[in-house]
């Protein structure tokens, strides 16, 4: 099975990476071609990746590993220093991950071999995860000539057009504000890996955020292609180099209230609705609630700053944030306690969360002219419905043990114990009966 599943995804690698040679982009063979031995794209995914590598191997071998991987990235960036190049990280541990992988399955047997091979899997599989989401955004521009910018815009107006105002808060904070900011959003690897370290630092648990952020990524850029839009600094701003209805963002609201999709012939990817970056964000912050006060707070921090971004940055309307909330907890749901099985509590979770994000894409493609019209009406219901799924995850995992909102959402009773761990013990719920727990 592991076979099959590693030829289909080197077909897969081959086939990407002729469609990016046949439109004039860098495919994910090229781009892992650029890990191995030219300049990394990203510095901090290859040793994302290289830290969950380690979670498989004993102390002795991490050290060995990390030296190793130090050692050749300074060799590389030594390397590119030298010959004018720019100056990057991330060959190493790119291919210390490939050595842990090629020595597990080669000298090492047992609960070693397989502990070092499931991490060494992990790790290449996150990297190869941005790989795959590169060449999505690409295809997004090529499949989705026309975006829907024009309804987003109108529906955000009933909440006072937040990423306008965010965009001037942004600008007023200056270079310090936009810096701190800048770099929150793009590192969100680094935070998710963090968090994910703390969670895996004694063995493999059921359930941990690396598998949320695999499976938010697998899906929610599926939801690109049904509903294309650039953001308001590519659609409303001077990011869209030419292609932007006007020079609006962030100072001048559009006036227009007739929505239509338009043209859009820059190559800004289709990559806002849902906003993945809240999502992603969201995540963090719901498996840092486990952790210790430190961890927490880096969690709402993390949250707080990305959100502040994808508003302030002119990259998502405050309704992508509203689909993006929803699409995480949704498959946080699916995910969350799997001991827990499959009872009425996650069943209604998971669908109610599907019908409101699909109620939501609806309501912004067809009813954005009424949402923009009678604010007083369509922010509360899209408000109301955002937090009726946030409040039916919490009672459904987080809400005090003993209290109406847990019984109600068949919680387990989870109690701290030495060392961040949680010991789950179902509590008697007539729902659960008969689901194996």
């Amino acid at each position: 099975m592991v076979t099959i599943g590693a030829a289909a995804l080197a077909l897969v690698l081959v086939a990407l990476q002729v469609l990016a040679a046949r439109h004039g982009f860098e495919g994910p063979l090229a781009s892992l071609a650029r890990d191995f031995v030219g300049t990394p794209k990203s510095m901090s995914v290859p040793w994302a990746g290289f830290a969950l590598a380690l979670v498989g191997l004993t102390g002795r071998q991490r050290l060995l590993a990390v030296g190793a991987a130090a050692g050749l990235d300074a060799v590389f960036a030594a390397g590119r220093l030298l010959t004018g190049g720019p100056a990057a990280v991330g060959n190493g541990p790119t291919w210390v991950l490939v050595g842990i992988a090629v020595v597990a399955a080669v000298r090492w047997t047992g609960s070693q071999r397989a502990d070092a091979l499931r991490g060494a899997a992990l790790g290449a599989l996150l990297i190869l995860a941005t790989k795959f989401g590169d060449v999505w955004l690409e295809i997004t521009v090529l499949t989705r000539p026309r975006v829907l910018d024009q309804y987003l815009e109108l529906a955000d107006r009933a909440f006072g057009s937040p990423s306008w105002v965010m965009g001037r808060v942004v600008e007023a904070s200056g270079d310090l504000g936009y810096g701190v900011l800048h770099w929150v959003y793009i590192e969100l690897p680094v935070a998710a890996i963090v968090v994910a370290l703390y969670q895996l630092r004694n063995g493999w648990p059921a359930h941990y955020l690396v598998r949320t952020f695999l499976v938010i990524g697998l899906i929610g850029p599926l939801f690109y292609l049904v509903f294309p839009v650039v953001g308001p600094d590519f659609a409303f701003g001077t990011a869209g180099a030419g292609a932007q209805l006007g020079d609006y963002w962030p100072h001048t609201l559009p006036t227009f209230t007739d929505p239509a999709t338009f043209e859009f012939d820059a190559p800004a990817p289709r990559n806002c609705m849902p906003s993945l970056h809240t999502a992603w964000a969201l995540a963090i912050f719901v498996h840092s609630r486990g952790g210790p006060r430190w961890l927490r707070w880096g969690g709402t921090f993390w949250l707080v700053c990305t959100l502040a971004a994808t508003l302030g940055f002119g990259y998502h309307y405050a309704v992508d944030l509203l689909a993006g909330v929803v699409l995480c907890l949704t498959i946080e749901a699916a995910l969350r306690d799997p001991e827990r099985g499959w009872g009425r509590f996650r069943v209604r979770l998971v669908v109610g969360g599907a019908a409101v994000f699909v109620a939501l894409l609806a309501s912004y493609r067809y009813l954005a002219v009424p949402i923009a019209q009678f604010p007083e009406l369509s922010v509360p219901l899209l408000l109301g419905a955002t937090g009726a799924v946030v409040l039916a995850f919490y009672a459904t995992f987080f809400a005090a043990s003993g209290t109406a909102l847990a019984r109600w959402g068949g919680r387990v009773d989870a109690a701290r114990v030495a060392g961040g761990h949680e010991s789950l013990t179902p509590e008697p719920d007539p729902e659960t009966v008969g689901v194996r727990q």
